[in-house]
């Protein structure tokens, strides 16, 4: 069965997930991570892609990022993947795969799910239970947007900035919103957009981007369609037909 193709728009935001292999680590020690993102700023500036928030787990990694270009995040994905096997290949004398097939991924409807988008990759690691703060995980974009922390990956969505007046405005908003946590409900639809490759955002908004892209932009209804029932006798084209007798 072909691959469905990856919804992709211009200037929409994109949530990404890569995944190791098997669900296996993809970094091993803190210069892992430190060169994963200097790659990642390195291509994300020669494709023109804008990181607003990423979070580097043991074995995945997430990403927000926006593009002028729809394909322009695919491209940024492809280079610093295999830039970044080639390193772990040779640093940890290791050979094959990495990554756990393409990376996954979904557009998001800005107004109602960018921020919560955000806030779900910034806690990832608090989720996972490794700290209990976000601010106390050191490969995430949380000190960036929440706390200061100067980052020259990040580039700040609209959506951040509105937030507030000033930078200690925006920062204080955007901590505040921290204090709750993400609705389960919300998770869940952010983590089955993600997996299934279909937007993130209303029906209303899902119905735009398919009226773009030409095809489905969110999950069918499950089960075969259901059929419809024959016509009965006389009826066939809409008209009636006679008896012989």
């Amino acid at each position: 069965m072909p691959r469905r193709p990856r919804l992709a728009l211009p200037g929409i935001p994109l949530h990404v997930i890569q995944r190791g292999n098997n669900r296996q680590a993809c970094f091993f020690a803190d210069e892992d991570y430190r060169f994963y993102l200097e790659w990642l700023s390195e291509h994300a500036g020669k494709t023109g892609c804008r990181i607003h928030a990423y979070a580097l787990m043991t074995n995945h990694v997430h990403l927000l990022i926006s593009a002028d270009k729809a394909e322009a995040p695919g491209v940024l994905m492809k280079a610093l993947g295999q830039r970044y096997v080639q390193y772990v290949n040779r640093v940890y004398r290791r050979s094959g795969t990495l990554w756990e097939g393409r990376f996954r991924s979904c557009p998001i409807q800005e107004e109602a799910y960018l921020l919560a988008c955000q806030r779900y990759i910034e806690l990832n690691p608090v989720r996972a239970g490794m700290v209990e703060h976000p601010g106390s995980y050191p490969w995430s974009s949380y000190r960036a947007n929440g706390q200061g922390e100067e980052n020259g990956l990040i580039r700040p969505h609209e959506l951040y900035v509105a937030l507030g007046r000033d930078t200690e405005g925006r920062q204080a908003a955007y901590r505040e919103l921290f204090r709750y946590e993400l609705e389960p409900g919300v998770v869940d639809q952010i983590r089955r957009a993600t997996n299934g490759n279909f937007v993130l955002g209303s029906e209303r908004f899902a119905t735009e981007v398919a009226a773009v892209i030409g095809r489905r932009a969110q999950p069918g209804q499950p089960g075969r369609p259901r059929k419809k029932p024959e016509p009965e006798s006389g009826e066939l084209f809409g008209g009636k037909i006679k008896n012989s007798n």
